[in-house]
């Protein structure tokens, strides 16, 4: 089995969202499987019935300008087209495109992340609904009772990014 030298966190840190949608860009995915970015595409574009837009899209200008504008030390260089990005669907059909075994073993580390990830977010909404109902029942009348409840929905609220929630995950 190839080792692959890409944590848990570093893949996270790479799932982004656009569309509405948590998905991988081109460069991040074909630099964890090994290949070049170029390699990655033409297999994709040789397979393309593969890949519908809901399981990889090519970025337009705006959502571009936004990704770049969120990287301080940016290195994007010349670029000619805008990236392809990849949601967990496209990644997942990325594997009977890409067959090398470094590709698989990347590709197996990001299926877990996003299950991971599914996880965390489900145990929020969970969680979220919980509060709701405790605070139908319990906060009607007592005003210590809902300042409880604020702080509460306060500290649930994300303020860091998606990698402190997958610390310590280590599939």
């Amino acid at each position: 089995m190839t080792k692959v030298l890409v944590s848990y966190e570093v893949i996270a840190d790479k799932i982004i969202l656009i569309r509405g949608k948590r998905v991988m860009l081109d460069r991040d995915l074909a630099n964890m499987y090994g290949v070049k970015t170029r390699a990655l595409n033409q297999a994709v574009k040789r397979n393309i019935k593969r890949f519908p837009e809901d399981f990889m899209f090519q970025m337009n200008e705006d959502e571009f300008e936004n990704l770049k504008s969120q990287f301080v030390t940016s290195s994007w260089g010349g670029i000619r087209k805008y990236p392809f990005v990849f949601t967990e669907h496209g990644i997942l059909m990325l594997s009977s495109v890409l067959n090398s075994e470094r590709a698989i073993q990347a590709n197996i580390m990001i299926m877990r992340v996003f299950v991971k990830l599914r996880e965390v977010f489900s145990t929020h909404k969970e969680l979220a609904n919980r509060l709701v109902e405790l605070e139908k029942k319990f906060g009607r009348h007592d005003k210590d009772i809902l300042m409880i409840f604020e702080a509460i929905k306060q500290l649930m609220r994300p303020k860091e990014k998606i990698t402190k929630v997958i610390k310590g995950f280590r599939g």
